[in-house]
């Protein structure tokens, strides 16, 4: 799933809109609806977005034996 589908699927579990988020990470809502559309999001952009929703983000991979890096 990609990482904008997730955040939208956040938007609605929290009951906002892009409109809000952006005014929340202090962005034009057109600027999101690019990140969006391109699926284009930096780390700390995720983390920002996280805060600003309250919830928890973790960036991680895992190698085949289950080993979190």
């Amino acid at each position: 799933m990609a990482m904008s589908e997730k955040i939208k699927i956040l938007l609605i579990k929290k009951g906002m809109t892009a409109v809000q988020l952006a005014e929340l990470l202090d962005t034009k809502p057109q600027n999101l609806y690019n990140k969006f559309k391109r699926d284009n999001f930096s780390e700390k952009e995720l983390m920002d977005i996280a805060n600003a929703l309250e919830v928890k983000y973790e960036g991680n991979f895992y190698l085949k034996d289950g080993e979190k890096i």
